[in-house]
């Protein structure tokens, strides 16, 4: 457990997170939306520092990023929490958990980078959960990977304030970002935010040289509305991200989104002839 970087202290004994767009305002003993962030006697201080509660070697296909080396492998690496509540999320036995709940590894950013080399991964990607919710802990991690000449990939929905994200973006190589929709109104009822921040960290990561890549899962009678998907479409051409390749995943039934069937195949290929309408190069469809 360390104190976190990115909170201001206020007159009433509560903490403000100043991470994401939330703004938890967070009493002494609570933790904010993320479930890993807790005030401990008026100090913001990360529970899963250090703390993974998940390791795996995986193709760099699966994050997906698929114009970002293609053919080699990564070290996932997640710890518990996210600042999302998505109805569909398929990880939520560890992204909707707090810390205490499940097994966690002891890994310090040091003891990462060895094992990143000692499975020769030439890269680390921060997955599964959502990464920037421990952020001073991807941070130190992705100081260390640079300097040992590995690649750091975040896999994450982007829901994050200016400026932390920027103390970030020097170490990032790729990125692979949720966008959930185009609607602020669905944001709010299935995910719990909303649209612009998310947008705004995908023009900040483009304009940092980042590799970004898109993935949208198109959920049936929630984000399928072909018009709203065009506008997204329109949205990334206008924003010069026709080379980003872009992911229509396919949606199955998870987690308190059990009475929703899955995606049409013709759906997703309407999808990607509208992307391709709108000038997307790199359309693909996933979990197909």
């Amino acid at each position: 457990m360390i104190e976190c970087r990115y909170y201001k202290r206020l007159e009433d004994g509560k903490v403000e997170c100043t991470l994401c767009p939330h703004h938890c305002r967070i009493a002494e003993g609570k933790t904010g939306v993320c479930r890993s962030r807790k005030n401990q006697c008026g100090m913001l201080m990360s529970e899963v520092y250090g703390n993974p509660c998940s390791l795996a070697i995986d193709p760099i296909e699966k994050k997906p990023l698929y114009h970002f080396h293609p053919g080699t492998t990564c070290l996932s690496l997640a710890c518990t929490g996210c600042n999302f509540r998505c109805l569909n999320c398929q990880n939520h036995d560890i992204s909707q958990v707090s810390p205490s709940d499940i097994n966690h590894y002891e890994l310090s950013p040091e003891d990462v980078v060895t094992l990143c080399r000692k499975h020769h991964c030439p890269g680390i990607a921060y997955t599964y959960t959502e990464p920037l919710t421990y952020l001073e802990y991807i941070i130190d991690c992705a100081q260390q990977a640079h300097e040992a000449g590995l690649w750091n990939i975040l896999v994450t929905a982007g829901y994050v304030c200016q400026e932390p994200l920027a103390d970030l973006l020097p170490y990032l190589d790729a990125a692979n970002v949720d966008l959930k929709s185009f609607s602020d109104d669905i944001y709010n009822k299935v995910n719990g935010g909303h649209l612009q921040p998310v947008l705004d960290t995908i023009l900040a990561m483009k304009q940092a040289g980042v590799w970004v890549e898109i993935t949208n899962l198109v959920i049936p009678n929630v984000n399928d509305d072909m018009q709203m998907i065009r506008r997204m479409c329109r949205w990334l051409a206008d924003n010069d991200l026709t080379e980003a390749p872009l992911h229509f995943s396919r949606f199955f039934p998870r987690y308190k989104m059990q009475d929703i069937p899955p995606t049409p195949i013709a759906t997703l290929k309407t999808a990607k002839q509208i992307a391709e309408e709108e000038g997307i190069r790199y359309v693909y469809l996933g979990n197909v």
